[in-house]
């Protein structure tokens, strides 16, 4: 797992708990799958994959509060969630 900068997470791990915390809230999880065109069960099967994984941060990134309320509630600066899904987007 490559880490987006050397004390960070990996990118895969910090984006895993943003899609987490974005699926806590049914509003926003309503949004994400809509957004996103993932149903539920693809989005279940397919969770590990880097693309979903980037698709979701790109999401959070779509609507500012929702990014900064993501990064605050896991103790992270926004700028590392963003550099997750670049990484990810890399892959």
């Amino acid at each position: 797992m490559k880490r987006t900068d050397s004390n960070a997470e990996p990118a895969d791990a910090l984006a895993l708990r943003a899609l987490v915390w974005t699926l806590s809230e049914p509003d926003r999880a309503s949004r994400l799958v809509s957004l996103t065109g993932l149903d539920p069960d693809d989005l279940r099967a397919r969770l590990t994959e880097p693309g979903v994984l980037a698709a979701s941060l790109m999401f959070l990134e779509q609507y500012e509060p929702d990014l900064i309320a993501c990064a605050s509630d896991l103790a992270v600066k926004p700028e590392a969630l963003v550099r997750a899904r670049h990484e990810l987007e890399a892959r």
